[in-house]
Formats: structure tokens, sequence, C-alpha cells
């Protein structure tokens, strides 16, 4: 077995457990550019004690490279738990981060995204770096 067998993706305006990637379709090499991912863009997820978005991660692959670099995993450890039940907490954390990356070549966005209830998903976007 391999991870490409587990893996789902799909539209991200039809299923809500896409990563969504917004990111600028082009940058200037080596400056700052914002990356955000959302899942739950279209169509909400739910954030309940039983059945929320765990974490997502941020990879980035260049084009003249074989292996894909980490940009960043993100945790999300509050879904309405509490010593008083289940959805009954005073927090929740809702699945999406933003984050500053610099570019030195094109190349491409890869999200991943883990639900605790119907496992992971995926999505990319493609970047591309001028002078």
């Amino acid at each position: 077995m391999k991870f490409a067998d587990v893996m789902q993706s799909a539209d991200w305006k039809a299923e809500k457990h896409i990563p969504v990637i917004e990111a600028a379709n082009s940058v200037k090499a080596g400056e700052k550019t914002l990356v955000a991912v959302t899942v739950g863009k279209e169509i909400g997820h739910p954030n309940t004690t039983e059945h929320h978005i765990r974490w997502i991660k941020l990879f980035f692959k260049p084009d003249n490279g074989k292996f894909p670099y980490e940009v960043g995993a993100y945790e999300f450890n509050a879904h309405g738990e509490s010593v008083e039940g289940a959805n009954k907490g005073p927090v929740y954390t809702e699945p999406m981060i933003s984050t500053a990356v610099k570019l030195n070549t094109s190349g491409v966005f890869l999200a991943l995204a883990y639900c605790n209830i119907h496992g992971l998903w995926e999505s990319s976007a493609e970047v591309k770096v001028t002078e």
C-alpha cells in the first residue's frame, strides 16, 4: 500500500474536505508572498469534537527538483471538547492557515489535510517565478 492509494482529491467547490490553496500565480524571485490554505472554503466542514480537520501540511516542489520541501505543518487542537462534554467547550479552531514564503524557482504548492473521519485529502497549485 502507498499513500497514493488512500489520498483523496476532488473539486473544492463541490467537496468540503479539499485543502484550497490561495497563492499568486506569478511572483518575483526572492520577494515575500502569502500563501493561504483553507479546508471548507466553499462548503463548510464540520468542526465538532466528533468530526473535524486535525491538521494541514503545506509543501513546495520546485520544477527543477525531484522532492518537495515541507513549508509548514499546522495542527488544530480545539474542537469544542470540555470537561462538560463533547461540543460544550469554549474554543474551536478553524482549518485555515496563512504563511509567507520567498521562492527562487517556479514550482507547485501541495497541500494535505487530515479529517478524523474521512482521511487524507490533497490539492496543488502552480506558481511561476520571474526575475
